[in-house]
């Protein structure tokens, strides 16, 4: 395959069209090999710093959503299978490793070096896109042993993990005192409900209800604990159990782990539109902002906006079928990556950043920490200008093994994708406006079955045969 050849997405504001473009162009900078310093793509995906390759769990785990859309070009599983291979006998696999030397980053405030236990998360959605069956096959037993060495290190009498926060790598968000953090409690969660999951895909009863049952009880202890019904809130505890006071981006990881009643979903959900917490001009800031210790620069975790987060918390409005409002924050958020990109103060140059100002444009600044934010660091920002593009702006949602095309469009325009590689069929859908009404224009290679949602009004699943095809919204 032609190394040039992407999917091409089509959008009514250029621009937008122009980012995700670029952010292909510059993915090969930091595809390396690592012994020599090369760029190849058969490498890893690494960002150097000070000249050492360093390979963290959580940019690795959401680099692999959008490499999912490369067509192939880069491979979204190497650097997660880099992660296994680097399990030890107990199970544990580190947050980083030096690439160099294949040796773990121990932190002393993270001693066990402990990551954000999202694989199975990972693995579901590249199933998804690869129909890769054989692969999950093979990474189960990494999984359940990984799953296994949390359980016995961290797992405390009450039923929930007990792990430095800092795992979470919001290096100097205000948690002070966090002895049960909710992120980490809640990624448990979501990792054990794909762990059933990947059991279901391999047809194992027995392995899909003993995560299922794993899941509902940890479920019952966060939402019993970390609820607070006055600020319908999420907190972290403390030793004794004591919900903290500080409202983080943390709060939000129970919408992605469906954790939630309609109720406290609705009321969680209120905080992203309310200008005084998390409704900020740029969506959504990592402390609330009617925190004492929020800070309009960033400051790191004081208020600056990742996209990881935000990725995170769009994921989570979609649990709860809030496209519209998922759709429009992701826009939002563009925007401001674009803003940034070529500011309107021509002095500035303008690029990427790993984080963003929350309440104007432009990269947030960290006085503790000289290299946040980091520059063009599409581990981070290539979910905001790839997947959510594709998966939110666009709004497609696509399942390999269940030949499936899911487009939820909440207002007519011009836009799509072209040649989207799905295993061995390119496809193309396309929104147009021609002289007999909008048409939806489609192109495969093979049979596949399309989900049409229009502003929530119509709804339609359609056999797509292959080769060139095109229905009118009008008459569905």
């Amino acid at each position: 395959m032609n190394k040039r050849d992407f999917p091409k997405i089509h959008f009514y504001d250029q621009d937008f069209v122009d980012i995700y473009d670029k952010t292909w162009n510059w993915l090969s900078e930091y595809w390396i090999n690592t012994e020599t310093g090369e760029q190849d793509s058969e490498g890893l995906f690494v960002y150097p710093v000070n000249g050492k390759y360093i390979l963290d769990q959580l940019e690795t785990i959401f680099s692999s959503f959008f490499l999912v859309y490369s067509n192939r070009n880069y491979p979204a599983s190497k650097n997660i299978d880099y992660f296994y291979a680097r399990q030890e006998e107990n199970g544990a696999i580190r947050w980083k490793y030096d690439a160099a030397t294949n040796s773990p980053v121990i932190d002393k405030k993270n001693p066990e070096g402990i990551g954000l236990p999202l694989f199975a998360w990972a693995e579901f959605n590249l199933y998804h896109k690869s129909a890769n069956k054989r692969r999950i096959k093979e990474v189960m037993p990494v999984l359940q042993k990984y799953m296994e060495w949390i359980d016995r290190t961290f797992k405390q009498q009450n039923g929930l993990y007990s792990v430095p926060h800092e795992c979470s790598t919001m290096f100097n968000s205000p948690r002070k005192g966090a002895f049960y953090p909710v992120d980490f409690n809640c990624c448990m969660a979501i990792n054990m409900a794909h762990m059933s999951a990947l059991g279901d895909i391999l047809n194992d009863k027995d392995l899909s209800f003993q995560y299922k049952k794993m899941y509902f009880s940890l479920k019952t202890r966060i939402n019993s604990l970390m609820w607070d019904v006055e600020s319908g809130f999420y907190y972290d505890l403390d030793k004794n159990e004591q919900r903290l006071s500080q409202k983080t981006i943390a709060g939000f990881w129970p919408l992605l782990a469906e954790l939630s009643n309609a109720d406290r979903a609705d009321t969680l959900i209120a905080h992203l539109s309310n200008p005084k917490t998390f409704g900020t001009d740029h969506p959504f800031p990592t402390l609330s902002a009617d925190s004492p210790d929020f800070k309009e620069n960033g400051e790191g975790f004081k208020g600056s906006v990742l996209a990881p987060f935000n990725f995170m918390v769009i994921k989570g409005l979609e649990k709860y079928q809030r496209y519209a409002f998922a759709r429009e924050c992701s826009i939002r958020h563009l925007y401001y990556i674009l803003e940034a990109l070529s500011p309107a103060d021509s002095k500035r140059k303008g690029d990427l950043y790993e984080a963003y100002l929350p309440c104007q444009e432009g990269p947030a600044t960290c006085r503790s920490e000289k290299d946040f934010p980091r520059k063009r660091f599409l581990h981070f920002t290539g979910l905001s200008t790839v997947a959510l593009m594709i998966e939110n702006v666009i709004g497609l949602n696509i399942s390999l093994p269940r030949k499936t095309v899911d487009w939820i469009i909440p207002n007519l325009e011009i836009m799509g994708i072209e040649k989207l590689s799905l295993k061995r069929n390119l496809i193309t859908i396309l929104s147009n406006k021609s002289k007999r009404g909008w048409e939806i224009q489609m192109e495969s290679e093979k049979l596949y079955y399309f989900t049409i949602n229009i502003l929530d009004q119509k709804k339609k699943t359609l056999p797509i045969p292959s080769g060139k095809c095109s229905m009118l919204i009008d008459k569905l």
